[in-house]
């Protein structure tokens, strides 16, 4: 069971074309609707892995069927991002089956799952890699089934949400995911919460709040340095052991859940990793999807994004894409989209089940176009 979880589970039409560092899958048909997905790569070694399973999402063969979207953005390297990418899906499908239904636990399930699995893996190559224990992975998951939405988030990755209003021209924005980044107040005053007696535990740092002087998210599948006080000395490297030892763990893979009800008037999703939302509003996204063509729009998406990147930087775009992996993340971060439309007709019942796809972004099953 576990080896059929490390290639797409069926076929389906899962390629997608490489242009440069540029991935993309202009269109595809999920259960609900179309999708398109774009990455763009700026590190030396691409550490954003993403994917979208359309069809059954349990491991017996009665079903629920649905759709399962996942962005991973990865940090310090990119194993936990590929880690999640092959495994989580697979615990969620085994939790689906055993609890007989899809929930937000379930998801809070695999989520934790996944967790301890890395955490196991950084201890078997403790000794031998010990830089394994500073890598981590935010993670940003949806599953659309029988009329709900699920989301589960641990990062700062973001979902937003394109809603028509009736008599309006104007499609409105929603942020459905919670974000946990030391920028934002709420995630500060919740960890001075649970830290009281660490007067160090959120600083700011080179003009950015970080945990501990160290990280910006508070919330990551791995990073097992700040969870477990045994991966915090040698052989780790120096700039990553804190002075003192600490009892309990820094950073959490707690999710935060959200079930949203889809409507009539829920005309499509936009997850995406950080790299995006740091060149777009929600609302300009929003509006660049609503008004232009649904095939190739994740890519509209990521190089309308680029092109922010190079106006701030005083550039052309056309500059800024001859710039190769690894320098290129001085000037963007690796950025991943996806946009899945939601069909109401298919979310309301009368979806077909024949055409089931598995597709993970970024990754092998590109080809050149």
């Amino acid at each position: 069971m576990v080896k059929s979880c490390w290639k797409p589970s069926i076929e389906g039409d899962s390629r997608g074309c490489l242009d440069g560092l540029l991935w993309y899958k202009d269109m595809g048909q999920h259960v609900y609707g179309d999708f398109s997905m774009a990455v763009v790569q700026a590190n030396s070694l691409l550490e954003d892995q993403s994917q979208l399973e359309s069809g059954l999402l349990s491991s017996s063969s009665s079903g629920p069927y649905g759709t399962f979207i996942g962005v991973y953005d990865g940090h310090g390297g990119p194993e936990a991002s590929s880690f999640i990418n092959n495994n989580l899906f697979c615990n969620f499908k085994s939790f689906v089956s055993e609890n007989q239904e899809i929930s937000t636990n379930v998801l809070r399930k695999a989520f934790l799952a996944t967790e301890d699995k890395f955490l196991s893996l950084v201890r078997k190559q403790w000794l031998v890699k010990p830089q394994m224990a500073s890598v981590g992975s935010c993670c940003l998951t949806g599953v659309i089934c029988n009329g709900l939405l699920y989301i589960a988030n641990a990062g700062d990755s973001r979902v937003v949400l394109g809603r028509s209003v009736r008599g309006a021209k104007e499609v409105i924005a929603m942020q459905l995911s919670t974000e946990h980044n030391a920028s934002f107040d709420a995630v500060r005053d919740e960890l001075r919460s649970v830290h009281p007696n660490d007067p160090q535990i959120v600083v700011m740092k080179h003009k950015v709040w970080r945990v501990k002087g160290l990280i910006q998210i508070s919330r990551s599948i791995g990073d097992a340095y700040l969870k477990k006080a045994e991966f915090n000395k040698e052989p780790l490297l120096p700039k990553f052991r804190l002075h003192e030892p600490f009892r309990k763990p820094i950073l959490s893979a707690e999710p935060s859940l959200l079930v949203h009800k889809l409507h009539p008037d829920d005309q499509f999703l936009i997850f995406a990793s950080d790299g995006l939302w740091e060149h777009l509003s929600n609302q300009q996204a929003v509006r660049i999807v609503q008004t232009s063509p649904r095939n190739g729009i994740a890519r509209r998406l990521v190089k309308t994004a680029l092109k922010e990147a190079a106006q701030k930087r005083e550039m052309r775009y056309s500059d800024l894409n001859k710039i190769d992996r690894g320098v290129r993340r001085h000037f963007h971060d690796d950025i991943t989209v996806i946009v899945v439309f939601l069909d109401p007709h298919l979310i309301n019942g009368s979806s077909c089940y024949n055409s089931p796809l598995s597709i993970k972004g970024g990754g092998r099953l590109a080809s050149r176009c």
